[in-house]
Protein backbone atom coordinates (compact mmCIF):
# COMPACT_ATOMS: atom_id res chain seq x y z
CA UNK A 1 0.00 0.00 0.00
CA UNK A 2 2.69 2.14 0.56
CA UNK A 3 4.54 1.55 -2.63
CA UNK A 4 0.77 2.84 -4.46
CA UNK A 5 1.10 5.52 -2.33
CA UNK A 6 4.21 6.86 -3.36
CA UNK A 7 3.80 6.42 -7.07
CA UNK A 8 0.47 7.85 -7.10
CA UNK A 9 2.38 10.89 -5.07
CA UNK A 10 5.15 10.86 -7.61
CA UNK A 11 3.20 11.09 -10.36
CA UNK A 12 1.14 13.68 -9.52
CA UNK A 13 4.20 16.19 -9.24
CA UNK A 14 4.98 14.86 -12.41
CA UNK A 15 1.65 15.88 -13.64
CA UNK A 16 1.57 19.46 -12.52
CA UNK A 17 4.79 19.98 -12.92
CA UNK A 18 4.66 19.71 -16.93
CA UNK A 19 0.78 19.52 -17.04
CA UNK A 20 -0.03 22.87 -14.57
CA UNK A 21 1.03 25.71 -17.31
CA UNK A 22 -1.20 24.04 -20.41
CA UNK A 23 -3.98 24.00 -17.58
CA UNK A 24 -3.71 27.09 -16.33
CA UNK A 25 -4.00 29.08 -19.75
CA UNK A 26 -5.92 26.25 -21.70
CA UNK A 27 -8.97 25.92 -19.51
CA UNK A 28 -9.91 29.19 -19.38
CA UNK A 29 -9.33 29.37 -23.13
CA UNK A 30 -11.82 26.07 -24.13
CA UNK A 31 -14.12 27.67 -21.37
CA UNK A 32 -14.53 30.91 -22.42
CA UNK A 33 -13.07 30.89 -25.92
CA UNK A 34 -14.80 28.54 -27.53
CA UNK A 35 -18.02 27.30 -24.97
CA UNK A 36 -16.53 24.35 -23.18
CA UNK A 37 -19.15 23.14 -21.10
CA UNK A 38 -18.64 23.20 -17.38
CA UNK A 39 -16.72 20.89 -15.47
CA UNK A 40 -16.10 20.83 -11.37
CA UNK A 41 -12.95 18.06 -11.77
CA UNK A 42 -11.35 20.63 -13.96
CA UNK A 43 -12.20 24.07 -12.15
CA UNK A 44 -10.58 22.10 -9.00
CA UNK A 45 -7.44 21.26 -11.47
CA UNK A 46 -7.35 24.69 -12.44
CA UNK A 47 -7.77 26.26 -9.21
CA UNK A 48 -4.64 24.12 -7.94
CA UNK A 49 -2.73 25.00 -10.48
CA UNK A 50 -2.78 28.47 -10.27
CA UNK A 51 -2.00 27.95 -6.79
CA UNK A 52 1.05 26.11 -7.59
CA UNK A 53 1.97 29.06 -9.52
CA UNK A 54 1.64 31.44 -7.24
CA UNK A 55 3.83 29.46 -4.90
CA UNK A 56 6.54 29.16 -7.72
CA UNK A 57 6.23 33.12 -8.36
CA UNK A 58 6.46 33.67 -4.32
CA UNK A 59 9.89 31.11 -3.86
CA UNK A 60 11.31 32.35 -7.37
CA UNK A 61 10.90 35.88 -6.28
CA UNK A 62 10.20 37.22 -2.51
CA UNK A 63 11.95 33.90 -0.81
CA UNK A 64 15.45 33.87 -2.31
CA UNK A 65 17.89 32.60 -0.40
CA UNK A 66 21.50 34.17 -0.74
CA UNK A 67 24.31 31.99 0.93
CA UNK A 68 26.68 34.01 1.36
CA UNK A 69 26.28 38.29 1.64
CA UNK A 70 27.62 40.99 -0.92
CA UNK A 71 31.47 41.44 -0.62
CA UNK A 72 31.99 38.56 1.59
CA UNK A 73 33.57 36.05 -0.66
CA UNK A 74 37.02 36.72 -1.54
CA UNK A 75 38.58 36.69 -5.14
CA UNK A 76 40.77 33.61 -5.01
CA UNK A 77 42.92 35.57 -7.95
CA UNK A 78 43.59 38.64 -5.92
CA UNK A 79 47.53 38.97 -4.22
Amino acid sequence: MRKLLREIYGVGILFFYYMKYIILFGWPLLRYGLDYQDNIIIDVLWAYCLLLMVKDIVYKFFLKKQYCEQGSRKDKRSD
